[in-house]
């Protein structure tokens, strides 16, 4: 048995034997029979590496979860800070305070620089927007591939099925 062999050495041995049979004219029913003998290993190496990618795949949608988890949390310690670095502001700007050293660290108030707060946007001259140039088209892929399906010749572009795995 060569269960210490990766599945495409398996498949290899599998389609040479196959050819082996082929050419040994044997008759349809043990042609079958020992086909099926062949496929054995392939068939539990195949088994077994489904069930690794199963695993793995399992893995990744905990790690998943787990970053959206650890998102979220960030995301609200964040939040936190920000409420209560605001309430720090506005309570030393409520009493007039604007610098307190301590031996851990120095707080303090700045001024930030100018910005512009918009109160009627329908009054501002249009001078002051930006036109955006028009987007570029986009490829309807589902049009283009229902017109290929129906028999339209379309340079440029060809129907294409491949394949996937399933694992249930």
């Amino acid at each position: 048995m060569m269960t210490n062999l990766a599945l495409y050495q398996i498949a290899d041995q599998y389609l040479a034997d196959m050819q082996k049979l082929q050419d040994m004219e044997l008759d349809e029913q043990t042609f079958l029979d020992t086909l099926e003998g062949l496929s054995g290993e392939l068939e539990v190496k195949a088994t077994n590496v489904a069930m690794f990618v199963r695993n793995l795949e399992s893995s990744a949608e905990a790690i998943k979860a787990a970053e959206k988890a650890m998102a979220e949390r960030r995301k609200a310690i964040e939040a936190k800070a920000e409420r209560i670095r605001q309430y720090l502001l506005e309570n030393m700007q409520r009493t007039g305070i604007s610098k307190i050293e301590s031996p851990y660290l120095a707080i303090g108030l700045r001024k930030n620089p100018p910005s512009v707060e918009v109160i009627d946007q329908a009054l501002i001259p249009d001078e002051y927007f930006d036109i955006p140039e028009p987007p570029a088209p986009t490829l309807n892929k589902n049009r283009l591939k229902d017109d290929l399906k129906a028999g339209v010749i379309v340079e440029g572009a060809k129907l294409f099925q491949g394949q996937s795995l399933t694992i249930k």
